[in-house]
């Protein structure tokens, strides 16, 4: 079976991209809310920068760790990546969702943590599905729609309270109990359904190819050497292919 992977029409290329615009709801809300979120929490303001820890400290921590479990994961059905798409998008809606409720400081730190943990169980596959999916020759564009998703997703992400404040004159205001405003609720709310929507949309959308069906190129090569090849391992065969 040949090594080389078909080529992609644009609209593939969007639909197996364009869940990464859900998941810059989750880090562009977070990025431009938080801050306001312990304040009305009543977080000390030399204390913020504390409570941020959690971004930089999951991503080193999870990142690794779920993209060596993706590389080793194969479901007939779900494939490698978009298991850990949509486990991700459904915690990381649930902590949205959670997020702009919260009552003491304590909840929305440990929130934070959820949350950026939830994204990165997400994105981190994300990275890997354009390799997986697409010819070398593709490659570029597969990444270029990545990033003009990421950017989309970030910027309108942002603006949601804006938004509904300018736009919809939702108030900006806390709320009776002095707690987060209505705008900043209510642009979380929207963020889970994006988030979850969009990397839903990607996961129905886009087929996996099964390990296989497109060889390990290193473990073919080696085959060269007198090893057997890999995909002739899978299937059982003890002697190389001709």
């Amino acid at each position: 079976m040949s090594n080389q992977k078909p080529k992609l029409s644009i609209f593939q290329i969007i639909n197996m991209s364009i869940g990464f615009m859900g998941i810059q709801f989750g880090w562009g809300l977070q990025m431009a809310n938080m801050s306001s979120i312990y304040q009305f929490l009543d977080a000390e303001p030399d204390k913020i920068p504390l409570l941020w820890l959690a971004a930089p400290l999951t991503g080193l921590i999870v990142q690794p760790i779920i993209g060596y479990i993706s590389d080793r994961t194969w479901h007939p059905t779900w494939g490698r990546r978009r298991p850990f798409f949509l486990i991700g998008a459904i915690l990381s809606s649930i902590a949205l969702i959670l997020m702009p409720n919260c009552s003491e400081l304590w909840m929305a730190a440990g929130l934070l943590w959820i949350l950026d943990s939830s994204i990165n169980i997400s994105m981190e596959p994300f990275r890997a599905f354009v390799a997986d999916k697409l010819p070398e020759e593709q490659r570029d564009l597969g990444f270029s729609m990545q990033s003009m998703f990421i950017g989309a997703g970030s910027v309108i992400a942002s603006a949601l309270p804006w938004i509904l404040t300018n736009w919809f004159q939702i108030s900006n205001e806390a709320t009776d109990n002095g707690a987060i405003p209505y705008n900043v609720k209510i642009s979380f709310y929207i963020g889970a359904a994006a988030f979850l929507g969009l990397v839903l949309y990607t996961v129905l959308t886009t087929k996996e190819y099964p390990p296989t069906e497109i060889p390990d190129r290193t473990k073919v090569n080696e085959s060269k050497k007198g090893d057997v090849p890999w995909i002739a391992k899978r299937n059982g065969i003890d002697s190389p292919t001709n």
